[in-house]
């Protein structure tokens, strides 16, 4: 019950109310009691007053000489309707000469208080209120009779306070009355008082309760200027502030998210205790087997953590994963204390960054190579023949002709390095015009015939009907196809056969060039490289046939420049195929 607030303060100022009340009556009653026995006491002071004015008129000092007269004076009072007992005791007999009540034979000590009597006959004027039983109350005071300085007897007053407590015995009745109607009246104004204070706040409570499980469309209305009304306007600018502060958080965390989860590279965060708080689809990914986080994972992380951090804990390390080199950046995050709860790891997949590096490592090797045989040839016959030590014309022109061998081998490795430079820079220019596609691949024959011949290899063709007419670059293509099918001779046993197919292709948007040899084969370990530059089967053996291995790059450029594609199947010992597929591109004419 007193959990509650209105509870709390109808109870408060009930009980505030209530003693100063219960004060309020006590004091009321006291006074009014003080007040009152004030008044016997005047009273009697004035009785005694006449009293001590009637005795002052005895010539004796023997009281008990004249106590007719004093008990005839006594009477004349009770005539007039005094009601206080009146005694006159004389101070030799210590009797009672005189009173106002029948108790005139009695003895003090019976009806009298003794300490007031002994106070009175030693002089002194003293009051006392009395209870002579449970029902009567008095106050008795004495009064000394004193006569040329010396002391005749006692004036002994008694005045019944019975009517003087029922009034204030009914006084102490409507206080009563009043302090129970006024609790009453208090409770009820307490509960409203107390409920006008507990609605809007309970009121604030609820809308700050459903603002607390996420709904901040909440506003409390403002009922009053006061306190309270202070309090609903901060809540409404609170809920207002919180709800903008909440949507702007959700934004960026929205946001967040979206770059994290799209973010090319790898993320995961462990905290304090050692275990993944997130991860990104990339890093599970990159990591993960069958979307799950192996066991050991965190501790191989926080073993590259620590082998690989700083003094301020961040760090990199380059690892490899899952056939996969990886760059791991990591960097510890901390708490609004700076203190460190966890670290983060961006994993960042430099596989073909990593290939690419060696590859052009390798491509500057192969240049270097490529270019150092010619020109030591080059040198050494140059040296040879300016040196004199070569007589012999027909010697010397063999050497020119080594020389001139050479600078062609150069100047064509120069012309492919060239073209390949402009197809990465996309500098190159196809220039397309409509070709007959026959037409073309005849003219490629026919500069390789001789060639052909010497090796006693045989071309056959296969043509589609009609003719196909496509939109090409016509000396690119023919490039194409001089290069395959130069290869093709090459790399083919003597007598061999050299077939060529040009057909419709698979969609009907494109044509196929298919050219097939008898050669010695491609093994399958060296097809996934066949088209990579400088790339060899076998170097001594291409060497030896004049190749710089860029030919097959510079054919894969030229295809895809006409957005077409080029494969490669082979067989060792007994040929390879060739496909190129084309696009009639027949819309741009």
């Amino acid at each position: 019950m007193l959990r509650s607030i209105r509870s709390r303060f109808t109870i408060i100022y009930f009980l505030l109310v209530f003693i100063a009340m219960i004060i309020a009556g006590i004091f009321i009653v006291q006074s009014l009691e003080d007040y009152n026995l004030n008044v016997v006491s005047k009273r009697l002071d004035d009785i005694s007053q006449i009293m001590m004015s009637e005795l002052a008129k005895v010539e004796t000092d023997d009281l008990s000489e004249v106590k007719v007269e004093l008990q005839e004076t006594l009477d004349r009072h009770v005539d007039i309707g005094l009601r206080e007992e009146m005694f006159i005791i004389d101070s030799k007999t210590h009797d009672i000469i005189a009173t106002s009540t029948e108790n005139i034979n009695r003895d003090v000590t019976e009806i009298l208080n003794d300490n007031l009597v002994i106070e009175g006959l030693i002089g002194n004027t003293i009051e006392k209120n009395i209870e002579l039983s449970q029902s009567v109350k008095t106050k008795d005071k004495v009064y000394p009779i004193f006569k040329n300085n010396k002391q005749l007897g006692v004036i002994y007053l008694r005045y019944d306070l019975n009517d003087i407590y029922e009034s204030i015995s009914m006084a102490r009745m409507i206080i009563f009355r009043a302090i129970v109607t006024s609790l009453l009246v208090t409770i009820v104004i307490g509960f409203i008082i107390s409920k006008s204070i507990t609605d809007p706040i309970n009121e604030v409570t609820k809308k700050a309760t459903l603002l607390a499980e996420g709904d901040f469309n909440q506003f409390v209305e403002i009922k009053s200027e006061d306190e309270i009304g202070t309090l609903s306007s901060t809540f409404n600018f609170l809920a207002g502030e919180l709800k903008r502060g909440i949507s702007e958080i959700t934004r960026e965390k929205s946001k967040l998210e979206a770059i994290i989860n799209y973010m090319e590279d790898g993320l995961i965060a462990i905290n304090a205790e050692g275990k993944i708080i997130h991860s990104n689809p990339k890093a599970i990914k990159m990591l993960a087997n069958e979307d799950q986080f192996d066991d050991d994972l965190i501790g191989d992380l926080l073993s590259i953590y620590n082998s690989g951090r700083v003094e301020s804990g961040v760090g990199t390390k380059t690892i490899t994963a899952k056939g996969l080199v990886l760059k791991v950046n990591f960097a510890p995050f901390l708490d609004e204390e700076s203190n460190r709860v966890g670290i983060v790891f961006v994993l960042q997949d430099i596989t073909e960054a990593q290939k690419l590096e060696n590859m052009r490592r390798e491509f500057v090797a192969n240049v270097s190579h490529e270019l150092k045989t010619p020109i030591t040839s080059i040198k050494s016959y140059t040296e040879t023949i300016l040196e004199g030590r070569v007589d012999d014309p027909e010697l010397q022109k063999v050497f020119l002709e080594v020389v001139n061998t050479e600078a062609d081998r150069m100047s064509r490795l120069v012309s492919d390095l060239l073209e390949l430079s402009n197809f990465d820079s996309n500098s190159t220019k196809i220039k397309k015009s409509v070709q007959n596609l026959d037409v073309l691949i005849d003219n490629c024959i026919l500069k390789l015939q001789v060639t052909a011949d010497q090796k006693k290899q045989v071309f056959t063709k296969h043509y589609s009907i009609p003719p196909i007419v496509a939109n090409i670059d016509k000396d690119k293509i023919e490039q194409v196809i001089l290069n395959i099918l130069s290869n093709a001779i090459k790399y083919s046993v003597e007598a061999g056969t050299i077939d060529i197919e040009l057909r419709l292709g698979e969609d009907e948007t494109e044509f196929d060039i298919v050219i097939r040899d008898t050669g010695m084969g491609i093994p399958d370990e060296d097809l996934g490289r066949i088209f990579e530059r400088f790339y060899r089967v076998d170097k001594a053996r291409t060497r030896a046939h004049g190749g710089t291995g860029l030919g097959l790059s510079i054919a894969k450029e030229i295809v895809e420049a006409h957005q077409g594609r080029i494969r490669i199947e082979s067989e060792v010992n007994y040929g390879t195929k060739v496909t190129i597929c084309l696009p009639f591109d027949m819309k741009n004419v």
